[in-house]
C-alpha cells in the first residue's frame, strides 16, 4: 500500500463523490454516505495523511483507487 499525503478537504470530498458518495450534511465536518457507509471528513486544509488513510479505508477503497479519483 502506497502512502497518501495530506490533501485539502474539498479535494477529498470531490474524489469521494466520484466514488459514489454524496453529502448528507456539513458543519465543522462533512458527512457523506453511499447508502451503506457513513464517512466524516474534517474541514482541515490539509486533512492529516493518517486521518485521510482511515477515511479511504472506511470508504472501502484502496489508496491506489483513491489516488485515481483525485
Amino acid at each position: 500500500m502506497g502512502k497518501l499525503p495530506g490533501i485539502p478537504h474539498l479535494q477529498a470530498v470531490r474524489a469521494l463523490e466520484r466514488a459514489g458518495f454524496r453529502i448528507l450534511r456539513q458543519g465543522k465536518h462533512v458527512v457523506m454516505t453511499d447508502g451503506q457507509r457513513i464517512l466524516t471528513i474534517p474541514r482541515h486544509n490539509p486533512v492529516n495523511a493518517f486521518t485521510m488513510g482511515g477515511i479511504v479505508r472506511d470508504a472501502g477503497l484502496t489508496i491506489e483507487q483513491f489516488r485515481k479519483l483525485l
